[in-house]
C-alpha cells in the first residue's frame, strides 16, 4: 500500500515500537522503505553546559544502537535519530522525507491531553499523508 513509512518510536515505549514495526510491514508495499525515527528533545543551554563534555554525543549514539536492535537488522528499515519538539519534527520529517504514512502508537487520553495533546494526536492533526495511530 505505501512506498515510504515513517514509524515514530519512543525509546521509553519500546514495546509500542515492535507493535507499530510489525503493523508499518504489513502496511509496506513490495520494495517499500520503512524509517524508524527517534526524536531527541533538545536540553536548554544553560543545563547542557552542565553535562560533561560528550553525553549527548553518546546518548544519540545509544539511541540509535537502540533503534538498530528494534529493527533487527532488516535491509528495509532504516534508524534515524533528529533533534526537536516530537510533534512538530515528527511532521517535519515526514513531509521532508515524502512520507507516505506515518504509524504511530498512542496511549489512552487523560484528562492532560485534552489540554496539551499528545504528541500522536498532534501529528493526526496536521500531517500531510496518511496516519495510522494504534493503542
Amino acid at each position: 500500500m505505501y512506498k515510504n513509512v515513517l514509524v515514530p518510536v519512543a525509546l521509553d515505549h519500546a514495546e509500542k515500537g515492535n507493535t507499530a514495526l510489525a503493523v508499518a510491514r504489513q502496511l509496506l508495499d513490495q520494495g517499500g522503505q520503512i524509517t524508524l525515527l527517534h526524536v531527541m528533545e533538545e536540553i536548554p543551554g544553560f543545563a547542557a553546559s552542565h553535562l560533561p563534555e560528550g553525553t549527548l554525543r553518546r546518548n544519540e549514539d545509544a539511541a540509535v544502537n537502540a533503534l538498530r536492535e528494534l529493527a533487527g537488522g532488516a535491509g528495509d528499515v532504516t534508524p534515524k535519530v533528529v533533534w526537536g519538539h516530537s510533534g512538530r519534527t515528527i511532521l517535519d520529517y515526514a513531509e521532508d522525507n515524502k512520507t507516505d504514512c506515518i504509524v504511530i502508537a498512542s496511549h489512552k487520553p487523560g484528562l492532560e491531553d485534552y489540554f496539551l495533546g499528545s504528541t500522536a494526536a498532534r501529528v493526526v492533526r496536521h500531517a500531510q499523508c496518511c496516519v495510522h495511530v494504534m493503542r
